[in-house]
């Protein structure tokens, strides 16, 4: 049986509450588990305490080789439980194919509309055509 340190949901609609469980991976998610070991609030503010947990139990099931989900592992991380080995992903950050057109397309429609006003600058203004002379009226 492999086991997982993981969250599982309760709480209401829009209000998530989180408990850190043991459960066995095969089981769902907010399903049978062996035991509670913590809390997670993410309701209440940043620097509230926001996660519980009780170490001796989570180091306890950790040395019995139960594997905590990556949210868990951060929660370890920040508790000083557990190293996280730091990830990189440089491509997340960058716009895709469609965004990188689109802003082509507007940089170069910038630049035509910029070189027309510069050539429209450059040339000499137009000379005023003269009025035709009206007869007087008599």
């Amino acid at each position: 049986m492999s086991l997982k340190i993981r969250l599982a949901r309760a709480g209401a609609k829009k209000r998530p509450y989180y408990r850190i469980v043991v459960a066995d991976s095969k089981c769902p998610r907010d399903g049978r588990y062996i035991e509670k070991i913590g809390t997670y609030d993410p309701l209440l503010p940043k620097d509230a305490e926001r996660v519980k947990l009780v170490e001796d139990r989570v180091k306890h099931w950790l040395g019995v080789g139960a594997q905590p989900t990556d949210r868990v592992l951060r929660f370890l991380d920040a508790a000083g439980m557990r190293k996280r080995a730091a990830r990189s992903n440089p491509n997340k950050g960058q716009p895709g194919k469609k965004r990188i057109e689109r802003e082509e397309a507007k940089a170069a429609a910038a630049a035509e509309k910029a070189k027309a006003a510069a050539e429209a600058a450059a040339a000499p203004p137009p000379a005023p055509e003269p009025e035709p002379e009206q007869p007087a009226a008599e």
